[in-house]
C-alpha cells in the first residue's frame, strides 16, 4: 500500500483514545508541551477503553475462584471470560491451554520449567532477553542472527537436522522484532520445527498489539505476549497452547488454587492432586483486574479492526522512515533490509551523537520519550552495530559524555493511540538537534544524560 493511499485513509482512521494523550511535560528551554509518547516497545498507554472496562469492574471486584458471595461470582465470572476472550483473540485451538501469567518473560520462564527431560532449546541471538535466557535448565543452541527470512529458516533447519539425540526439542521465536521491528517468518519457522519433530513458542510481545496473531494459522504450539504492550498495563501476561508440557510438569508455583486436593499422610507427611487444567500454574489469588484488561484490550483491537490498525500504523511507518532518511547523519538498523515488513518500532544511531545525549535532548527539549540503550536484546544490537561481543555494555545509557561515541541505540515506538502530530514532532527534532546540536548542555548523572541545570 502506498503512502497516499493509506493518507487517503486517515479520515476513517484516527488514533484510538489512549491514557496520557493530553498530558503536558515542562521542556528546559522554558515552556509546556503535550507528551508524545514514542516508546510504546516498552510499555504502551492504556486504552481509554480498557480504564473505563476496570473502572466499571472495581468497585464488584472480588475473589476468584473461593467464595460463594455474590461478587466472589461475578470476578470469577469476569475472570474466566477473560480467558476465553484471550483464546478467541489468539485464535487458539479447542484443547489449548490460556494461562494468565505477569508478563511474557514470566510466560516464557513457566513454559521453560514444564520442559521435558532431555529437552533442547534453539534460540537466534537477536531474541529479546525474556526468550533468551529463561532456558538454563535444558541444552540450548543458540543460533546466529540472520540476514533474510530464508536465511533464518535455512539455519533452523540445520540446526535441528544435526541435534543429538534425537528427543524433545523447542524452539523459541519473536513474531516482531523489539529492536528493528522486522516481522520474522513464524508460519515457515514453525513448518520447519514439526517437520524435525520440534515444538515452537512465538514470543508475541511486540507482535500481538500490532498485528493479528493466530495460534492455528501460525501452526504455533505456544505464544506468549504481556498486558503491557497491549495497551493493558495492570501487571498480567499470556502463555498460550499445547496443555500436555503444562499438565505433566509440576506447578510452576505451588499453593492454593493449583492444588485439587491436600491431604495428611499416615507418617505425618502431604500428598497433593495438583489441578490438570490452567489453574495448575496460577496458584494464589489470581490478578483478575490484569486479566480483565488484557481481555478488554482483545475485543478494542478486535472490535477497531487490524486491518485498519495495520494501514494507518504503516502510514505512520512511512513517514518516519522517509523523515529520517532526509537526514544522512542517521543510520536505522535493519537485519532484514529496507524492504522488510515490519511493526512501528524503529531504532537508528546518529553519527558525531552519543544516543543517551540524543534521547535526552529529545525529552528535554522537545517532550519526545523515547528509549535509548541496548533494549534487553544485547547480543542482537551488538551485532547490528558491528561491535565486538565483549565490549560492556548495558540496557541503560553507558557511562559516556554527551558526544562520545556509545555503545547503544534510539528506539522510537508508536501504535494504535499515536496521532500524526507526534511523529511529525519527532521527525523534526531530529532533523533540528542533527543541523543546530542541542540547545542545552547535559551531564551523565547515575549513569544516565541529563539537563545540565547547575549553571
Amino acid at each position: 500500500m502506498s503512502v497516499s493511499t493509506v493518507a487517503a485513509d486517515q479520515s476513517v482512521c484516527a488514533p484510538l483514545p489512549v491514557l496520557g494523550r493530553d498530558v503536558t511535560v515542562p521542556l528546559v528551554t522554558g515552556g509546556e508541551v503535550t507528551y508524545a509518547a514514542l516508546d510504546y516497545a516498552a510499555s504502551a498507554p492504556a486504552l481509554q477503553r480498557v480504564w473505563d472496562d476496570v473502572a466499571a469492574y472495581a468497585p464488584y471486584y472480588g475473589s476468584v475462584h473461593r467464595g460463594a458471595g455474590y461478587l466472589s461470582q461475578l470476578s470469577t465470572d469476569l475472570f474466566e471470560n477473560a480467558r476465553r476472550t484471550v483464546a478467541e483473540f489468539l485464535d487458539c485451538r479447542a484443547d489449548d491451554q490460556v494461562v494468565f501469567t505477569r508478563s511474557t518473560t514470566d510466560s516464557l520462564n513457566l513454559l521453560a520449567a514444564a520442559l521435558p527431560d532431555g529437552c533442547q532449546v534453539f534460540v537466534f541471538e537477536t531474541e529479546h532477553h525474556a526468550s533468551l535466557l529463561p532456558w538454563r535448565d535444558a541444552r540450548v543452541t543458540y543460533l546466529d542472527a540472520p540476514r533474510s527470512h530464508r536465511e533464518a529458516v535455512e539455519t533452523l533447519e540445520r540446526a535441528l537436522a544435526d541435534r543429538e539425540p534425537h528427543g524433545p526439542a523447542l524452539v523459541c521465536v519473536t513474531g516482531a522484532s523489539n529492536v528493528t521491528g522486522e516481522l520474522w517468518p513464524v508460519r515457515e519457522l514453525a513448518a520447519a520445527a514439526h517437520a524435525h519433530g520440534a515444538r515452537i513458542v512465538l514470543d508475541a510481545a511486540q507482535l500481538a498489539p500490532h498485528h493479528p496473531v493466530s495460534v492455528a494459522d501460525l501452526d504455533v504450539d505456544w505464544v506468549a505476549f504481556s498486558g503491557h504492550k497491549l495497551y493493558a498495563p495492570f501487571g498480567s501476561g499470556v502463555l498460550a497452547g499445547r496443555s500436555d508440557w503444562l499438565r505433566e510438569a509440576e506447578p510452576y508455583l505451588a499453593g492454593g488454587g493449583a492444588s485439587r486436593k491436600v491431604s495428611r499422610r499416615t507418617d505425618g507427611g502431604v500428598d497433593v492432586e495438583w489441578h490438570e487444567s490452567a489453574a495448575r500454574h496460577e496458584a494464589g489469588s489470581p490478578n483478575v483486574i490484569g486479566a480483565y484488561s488484557i481481555a478488554s484490550a482483545c475485543t478494542a483491537l478486535t472490535e477497531a479492526g487490524f486491518d485498519t490498525l495495520v494501514a494507518r500504523e504503516q502510514y505512520l511507518i512511512e513517514k518516519v522512515r522517509a523523515g529520517l532518511a532526509e537526514v544522512p547523519e542517521v543510520r536505522v538498523l535493519s537485519l532484514f533490509g529496507d524492504d522488510a515488513p515490519r511493526v512501528g518500532v524503529i531504532s537508528f544511531v546518529v553519527d558525531g551523537w552519543n544516543s543517551s545525549h540524543f534521547a535526552a535532548a529529545l525529552s528535554a527539549e522537545y517532550g519526545i520519550g523515547v528509549r535509548d540503550g541496548l533494549f534487553c536484546a544485547h547480543p542482537l544490537v551488538r551485532t547490528l552495530l558491528g561491535s565486538d561481543p565483549q565490549t560492556q555494555g548495558e540496557c541503560g545509557a553507558p557511562e559516556a559524555a554527551p558526544g562520545e561515541k556509545s555503545l547503544n541505540a534510539i528506539r522510537v515506538s508508536f501504535g494504535a493511540g499515536t496521532p500524526d502530530e507526534h511523529v511529525e514532532r519527532f521527525v523534526r527534532a531530529v532533523r533540528e538537534l542533527v543541523t543546530d546540536g542541542a540547545k542545552w548542555n547535559y551531564r551523565t548523572e547515575d549513569g544516565r544524560c541529563v539537563p545540565d541545570t547547575s549553571a
